[in-house]
């Protein structure tokens, strides 16, 4: 199933709800998440890689279908 960019925000989303993980896991990868709330298309696609590259320690129960949106998305020809 590809994933939409609506669906790719709603994981992002979710990224960021995890605050507590801010200062560990998610360091880098939070002030991607933000920049890619106002993106779409081509750049959208690029910055999921960054935030992709940048959630790999992260733990949450939502983490696994986080990962799998973003990979899909970007995969996505």
């Amino acid at each position: 199933m590809i994933e939409s960019e609506i669906e790719v925000k709603a994981a992002i989303r979710d990224i960021l709800e995890d605050e507590k993980s801010y200062s560990t896991s998610l360091n880098y990868a939070v002030g991607y998440c933000k920049a890619a709330l106002y993106m779409t298309g081509h750049e959208l696609k690029v910055q999921t890689l960054y935030i992709l590259n940048n959630i790999t320690h992260w733990r949450h129960p939502k983490a696994k279908d986080v990962r799998r949106i973003l990979k899909e998305y970007y995969k996505r020809g």
